[in-house]
């Protein structure tokens, strides 16, 4: 007899799955939750104090602003590092599940509810965009943007109608290139919601490769992937951080990576090399990279994008780059690689990332990411233009005023959002899942 489908069968033999993968990898969920608060300190500095944020357009200011542009700015709020990192978390982290279980329902559960787990949530925060800037206007923020002299984001693309809604959530799932300018991305506060095209397209370059691993040798698959990412840099395609992550998490889930890591390299008979010695180089050499094109010759900074294949307009070299537009960079890639390959290797590393606040932010991140940039272009500069061109009080006093306002309510706002809208959309892309086997 066919037994009964409900979602009470259905759901706690699912989230208990997923929740045991947490436990195994907390330290990952811990490192989402500290770009949390990186992406929150770059949104908040680059739409209130453009100049301390690197690759902003306002150059100018005071020196203490310069030197944190200069120092901080290049590890911590640093847009195309932070987006950079998602990618490669993303890819570390999504492929997990069917490494724990080799079987075709896990492959086939984890493609089919990426869509609805990502689309729900990009609906309602742009619905809720829509709804909002119809009744404020822009104005305020073209006023904003005016007399503080911020040139470093945009305003808003003001969505005109049903249509125009619809399209701008349904093609955020079916862009491929020019992902800053699709009409999801421009109506969205910071103008980053590209970023869930990206994720949602490289998932499936995940799903596809991942399923040979089962039915190779370890030593093969790992040429394998260096061939990947090697074609994938030339032909200048996110995929080379994609494999990437990829292979480091078959590495750490089939090749018992830590244990091999610990024992060091080894270099000429009983001499070992640290592991970590060639981490940390790597890591370094990205860092020093970023430190350069910042602070010494940010003139050469998209001069690594020349060397790819042009393929769309001549067989040669990549000649006429968009560094507007989202860009897999060599220099982040060593650092970010250096650091992973540092935080699976080192213990104390992933106690830093497993606590729980931490895990309490990695939980909730996509919550917070679209939650964090509607607040401050809405409760943010209103309050700043109200205390600093209406009440004439200073800029920095204003800007701390706003942080301040800012931080709890984008928590509160982000603990809504993840309780009546993220969360449910987990729990029904499982549900859809079990419904259609049923």
């Amino acid at each position: 007899m066919k037994a009964t489908f409900t979602t009470a069968h259905i759901l706690p033999q699912r989230l208990q799955r997923s929740a045991s993968l947490i436990d195994e990898q907390r330290y990952l969920l811990g490192l989402r939750g500290f770009l949390v608060v990186q992406t929150f300190l770059w949104a908040f500095l680059q739409t209130f104090v453009p100049t301390t944020v690197k690759n902003s357009n306002n150059d100018s200011g005071s020196n203490a602003q310069v030197i944190v542009r200069k120092t901080l700015s290049v590890l911590f709020w640093n847009e195309p590092l932070i987006f950079s990192s998602i990618i490669l978390l993303s890819a570390r982290t999504i492929c997990v599940p069917f490494l724990k279980d080799y079987s075709r329902i896990a492959l086939a559960s984890a493609a089919f509810r990426r869509g609805i787990r990502l689309w729900f949530p990009c609906a309602v925060a742009l619905a809720m965009i829509k709804i909002i800037f119809s009744q404020t206007g822009l104005r305020y923020i073209d006023d904003f943007r005016a007399v503080t002299e911020n040139r470093s984001f945009a305003t808003p693309y003001d969505i005109p109608n049903t249509l125009a809604y619809f399209n701008s959530v349904f093609n955020l799932f079916w862009t491929t290139f020019n992902y800053r300018r699709q009409a999801g991305s421009t109506a969205f506060p910071t103008q980053t919601l590209w970023i869930v095209s990206l994720l949602y397209q490289q998932s499936y370059t995940i799903y596809v490769t991942m399923v040979i691993i089962p039915y190779t040798r370890s030593k093969w698959r790992v040429k394998a992937y260096m061939i990947f990412i090697a074609t994938a840099w030339w032909v200048q395609s996110w995929a080379w951080y994609s494999i990437t992550g990829l292979l480091l998490a078959d590495a750490v889930v089939n090749m018992d990576f830590k244990a091999r890591s610990q024992r060091g390299i080894h270099i000429w008979r009983s001499i070992r090399c640290p592991s970590w010695v060639p981490y940390v180089f790597l890591m370094g050499a990205g860092l020093l990279l970023r430190y350069i094109w910042t602070a010494v010759a940010p003139e050469h900074e998209n001069d690594e994008l020349i060397g790819h294949g042009g393929l769309y307009y001549r067989g040669a070299f990549n000649t006429q780059p968009n560094p507007d537009q989202p860009q897999a960079r060599i220099d982040i890639y060593a650092l970010l690689v250096g650091f992973l390959l540092c935080l699976e290797h080192f213990d104390f590393l992933q106690k830093v990332f497993s606590n729980r606040f931490l895990l309490y932010l990695g939980s909730r991140s996509f919550s917070y990411y679209l939650m964090q940039c509607i607040i401050i272009y809405t409760a943010g500069i209103k309050l700043f233009s109200h205390l600093a061109i209406e009440r004439n009080m200073s800029a920095s006093s204003a800007t701390a005023l706003c942080l301040v306002t800012c931080i709890p309510t984008t928590a509160l706002g982000a603990e809504i959002f993840y309780r009546l809208v993220d969360r449910p959309s987990q729990i029904l892309a499982h549900v859809v899942f079990e419904w259609i086997l049923a």
